[in-house]
């Protein structure tokens, strides 16, 4: 079974930590959480086109394989439904 990819793109600040944790909690084996902060960008811009790319409007934000799950905050009846952690 291929991994869930999980993006969470976040500000960096304290209150996107705790949800960024809450995030990771969740995930199984079979998940591969990756963060973005946004605030400190990415060196080959990846972090700012997918933000664009899934319509990131707010943070913090989850995409799970590509669809946006999770926007201004964590859902996590959103997020489990999606696959998280399954």
């Amino acid at each position: 079974m291929a991994k869930r990819l999980v993006e969470v793109f976040t500000a960096g600040c304290s209150v996107c930590e705790g949800d960024v944790q809450q995030v990771k909690d969740l995930a199984c084996d079979n998940c591969e959480v990756v963060v973005y902060d946004l605030n400190k960008k990415c060196d080959t811009l990846e972090c700012e086109i997918k933000a664009k790319e899934y319509d990131v409007k707010s943070v913090p934000a989850v995409v799970i394989n590509g669809k946006l799950v999770s926007n201004n905050g964590i859902d996590t009846d959103s997020l489990k439904a999606a696959g998280l952690g399954q």
